[in-house]
Formats: C-alpha cells, structure tokens, sequence
C-alpha cells in the first residue's frame, strides 16, 4: 500500500510512521513517501479557519500531485484562557519562520499571569486521507493543561508545556510510545486505521 505523508516535518513524519507502523502490525505493509520524493509538488499554503479545512487542502493537492493516496495531518494547541489561541496558528505563533522554542517562549509569556486552575488546554488533530478525489477526516483530541515553565527533552512542538489531563508529566517527559498511547495525533490515526480495515484502499 503506497502513501504519501503530506508533510515534510520530520518529526511529524517519524511520529507518524511509528504510529502507523504499530498499528497495522500483521497487517500489509505500507510504503510510505513524502513530498521530497516528488519534486514537482509544491508547498501547500495553510491558509484555513480550521484543522479539517487545512488538512483536507494539503492532503487533496498531493494526493492530485503524486496520484497517490495522501494523508495529510493538521493540529495545534488550543488553550482556554487564550480564547482557543494559538489554534491553526500553533506552528507559527511567534511568527512565520518561529521554532518551538520560540512558540513555547510566547506561549509561557502570554500566559504569566493566569492562574493554575485557568490553565486548561487541549491538543487536536485532523488527519485528511484523500483517495482518488474522495477525502475522509479523523479527529484526535487529548485534554489537559499548560504547565508554568519547559520540562522534558523528547517530543516537539508545545510538548514541554502540555500535561496530558490525570497525569504529572509533560508530553516531552514521556516515552514516545507512551505519548503516542494517548496523544491526540495517536486517536485520529489509530482511527484512520481502523477505517483501512474496514474499508481498505484501492491503488488500482
């Protein structure tokens, strides 16, 4: 089964890979690409209001691009006491070109002066699958809250700042698998793979 990662994140991809990987264990392999081994496809602008309207425009454009099956993942933070903030922002909070260092720095700042129990926030994911001009979406969502300053050395993104609701470690405290048991990118793809199950994927 060829798929291509509509993404060139390298974390991201890693991540994504694994999860696959274990899931579908005894099942079909798949054969897994990105955009890098296909020059020809360009950088899709992540222009949408939503997680969905984003990971739909990027999976359809490289599933057009390669004529192949395309997973393409969008997700973000989403923090109470910021009115959702920074939502489909979340890459590029500090800025177009900000890494997650500078992210978190902003994140922290903005949030100085709120208190322990306003600190709720939740991590979401969509993850598109487009097949042939037909696309299907899966969520993932993990509850928890924002913690006062980095901790931890695995994981990305906001990772060092997110506790996982019933729990007294950041994501980037865990384990990889241990994050991707509970991690809202884990729940839409272990549902993505429940649907190949189910459904499978013509390649003809």
């Amino acid at each position: 089964m060829d798929i291509v990662l509509a993404t060139r994140n390298k974390k991201k991809i890693y991540e994504i890979r694994k999860i696959l990987s274990e899931e579908m264990a005894g099942e079909d392999m798949f054969n897994i690409f990105t955009p890098d081994d296909f020059p020809q496809c360009m950088e899709v602008e992540e222009d949408g209001k939503t997680f969905e309207a984003n990971a739909v425009k990027k999976a359809v454009y490289i599933s057009e691009c390669t004529g192949m099956t395309a997973i393409a993942d969008d997700s973000g933070l989403e923090v109470d006491a910021l009115n959702g903030a920074p939502g489909v922002f979340s890459a590029r909070y500090a800025g177009e070109n900000a890494d997650d260092m500078a992210n978190c720095e902003k994140l922290l700042q903005e949030m100085k002066n709120v208190s322990y129990d306003k600190r709720a926030a939740r991590f979401v994911c969509c993850i598109a699958m487009a097949v042939k001009g037909e696309v299907k979406t899966f969520n993932g969502y993990v509850e928890g809250r924002i913690g006062t300053e980095l901790r931890g050395k695995t994981g990305f993104g906001y990772d060092p700042l997110f506790y996982p609701e019933g729990h007294d470690r950041t994501f980037a405290e865990m384990s990889n698998d241990e994050k991707n048991s509970m991690s809202h990118r884990g729940r839409a793809l272990r549902e993505l793979q429940k649907h190949i199950k189910e459904k499978g994927i013509s390649q003809s």
